[in-house]
């Protein structure tokens, strides 16, 4: 079974889905959206961490995803 969800607000989305890891357990593809008055940002990677669980896997990759929108969004990186 693969899990999927988003969260998004005006200028921003994170979406992710589980996929299984070759070793077991599961990892997430996060997908971010960010729109400014500079453009649209957007970047799609896979999550590092592997858990036993899908429900883990989901939770920790929006997770994720939402600290990758608040450091951009505060500057503390450019892409």
């Amino acid at each position: 079974m693969t899990l999927s969800g988003e969260l998004h607000d005006a200028d921003w989305s994170v979406a992710i889905e589980t996929v299984a890891a070759e070793t077991g357990g599961f990892r997430c593809r996060i997908h971010v959206t960010l729109k400014s008055p500079d453009g649209v940002c957007e970047r799609t990677f896979a999550h590092s961490r592997i858990h036993a669980t899908e429900r883990e896997a989901a939770i920790d990759a929006l997770r994720a995803g939402m600290t990758w929108i608040e450091m951009k969004k505060s500057n503390t990186f450019t892409v």
